[in-house]
């Protein structure tokens, strides 16, 4: 039986850890039936998904990891450690456990998005379907910063991440500072002072493009599964002219939901938008 929306899922979820290579990545499950992988980004912990959990665990075995250096996974040193590729590997080695040979759904937010964007390309025969919430297709942000002066511009929060002192001006009360509910907070609190401030801002340093930027030009490996994008148009970050032209690099269906009112995080900002979105689109026929 699924969680009703409006309750408190964090007694129910089921813990556990899957091994990447000697990394474990550590998940949260709910419910039974097809898998559903969910991807956080920065600064979060699987707990982001907590609506989506509650309203798709009827129908589905949704799993929702911390990405390596955040809460209980582990958190190796140095920057190469939180290279796209292992983070990639990352995922592969959760859906690889849960799926156990089929495909499952991908679901990633920021970070947890480009991942989730990468991980469709390169493992289509694990992946099918994917869900993407703000954080549009890496061809077109890499389009806007490098054309785009007010992309550029609102990027200059990736440029001091990645400067080398950068993670000192971080604090566990101000990442979870966004966070209304006060129980939330505190769980948020709790969860970034088990995290790695170091490693978190090694995803920008390893991955994010440094100026100048140059627009991605290499061969195009298209998505062949349906796709669901998400973008909260308030999200000052990631700015929507970057969705322009995503069809082109999908060879499949493409359903773009944009949400006015709604800023970075959208599956909380209109979470049931979201969750209902999500559900009934899970429940529409593949191409």
């Amino acid at each position: 039986m699924a969680v009703p929306a409006s309750a408190d899922l964090w007694a129910d979820v089921q813990h556990g850890t899957v091994d990447n290579g000697g990394v474990k990545i550590h998940y949260a499950t709910l419910g039974k039936g097809p898998v559903v992988v969910m991807v956080h980004g920065f600064p979060d912990f699987w707990y982001s998904w907590r609506d989506q959990m509650a309203a798709l665990s009827d129908r589905y075995q949704v799993v929702a990891i911390d990405q390596r250096g955040y809460n209980l996974s582990d958190k190796p040193a140095g920057q190469a450690q939180y290279d796209m590729a292992l983070l990639v590997a990352d995922l592969r080695a959760v859906v690889q456990h849960f799926a156990k040979g089929a495909k499952a759904v991908i679901v990633g937010h920021d970070w947890g998005g480009m991942v989730a964007w990468r991980f469709a390309m390169q493992h289509p025969e694990l992946t099918g379907r994917l869900v993407v919430l703000n954080l549009p297709h890496p061809r077109g942000l890499s389009r806007e910063l490098a054309k785009n002066p007010e992309q550029q511009k609102n990027s200059a929060y990736a440029r001091r991440f990645q400067e080398a002192d950068a993670a000192k001006t971080l604090t566990a009360e101000a990442l979870a500072k966004r966070i209304a509910d006060p129980a939330a907070r505190e769980r948020y609190i709790e969860a970034f002072r088990r995290s790695d401030f170091e490693a978190m801002l090694h995803y920008y340093k390893q991955n994010y493009p440094r100026p100048p930027y140059t627009e991605d030009t290499s061969p195009l490996v298209k998505i062949k599964m349906p796709v669901l994008l998400f973008h909260g148009l308030d999200d000052a970050a990631l700015l929507p002219g970057a969705l322009n032209r995503t069809w082109e690099w999908i060879d499949n269906t493409l359903t773009l939901v944009t949400v006015p009112g709604a800023g970075h995080w959208v599956q909380s900002d209109a979470a049931d938008l979201v969750s209902s979105t999500m559900k009934s689109w899970l429940a529409l026929p593949i191409k």
